[in-house]
């Protein structure tokens, strides 16, 4: 059983050194900006890049030991969370997204957080679906374009950087637009939980 494995398991201990990163690639990624060296931005683009990675490996590791836990169900989606909201707001700090976007993306994030919270207390689990893992995975791919794209201009390959920034723009339009659709999908599917039966 998960239980008896208990907390740290190899899935987990990913998940924890997801989250004791995220502070350091803020750090980085703000003392790029505006350096002169390109070293930094190149840096900042690697440890976004390889964090958003690490989310697949901890999933694969937990699946395919059976070594899902209490712990992880909970970990987990916080470690996202905090990864996407880290590098949107040091792109609206930059002016490189719409405030609206960051609003957007918090506020379904609320909701849905406080639908399962609702939900959980009648006893209901209310997962992860399809839509939304799409709409993660997007977001994440764009913010990692970003981060692509500043690299790309240190180091001094604008017309490549350009067409990076093109595509990152239209992933995150991308990921508002999945944002929207898939938390009223939650709310639609778990109607029952908010209005009663």
């Amino acid at each position: 059983m998960a239980a008896e494995k208990g907390v740290w398991t190899p899935a987990n201990v990913v998940t924890c050194v997801r989250i004791a990163f995220i502070p350091v690639f803020m750090v980085v990624a703000l003392a790029a900006d505006g350096a002169s060296e390109a070293s930094l931005a190149v840096a900042a683009f690697a440890l976004y890049a390889t964090l958003s990675l690490t989310d697949k490996v901890d999933g694969y590791l937990a699946r395919s030991r059976n070594e899902i836990t209490d712990f992880g169900k909970f970990l987990d989606p916080i470690a996202d969370k905090l990864l996407v909201f880290s590098a949107l707001l040091l792109l609206l700090e930059r002016g490189d997204v719409s405030v609206w976007v960051v609003f957007v993306i918090l506020l379904r994030e609320f909701l849905v957080s406080a639908l399962r919270m609702v939900a959980a207390s009648s006893g209901e689990v209310i997962a992860a679906d399809g839509l939304g893992k799409a709409k993660t995975a997007v977001t994440m791919v764009s913010l990692c374009g970003y981060y692509l794209y500043y690299a790309l201009s240190a180091l001094g390959s604008t017309d490549l950087a350009g067409m990076v920034w093109l595509i990152s723009w239209a992933l995150m339009m991308a990921a508002v637009v999945l944002t929207v659709i898939s938390g009223a999908q939650y709310f639609w599917n778990a109607r029952h939980v908010v209005f009663g039966s």
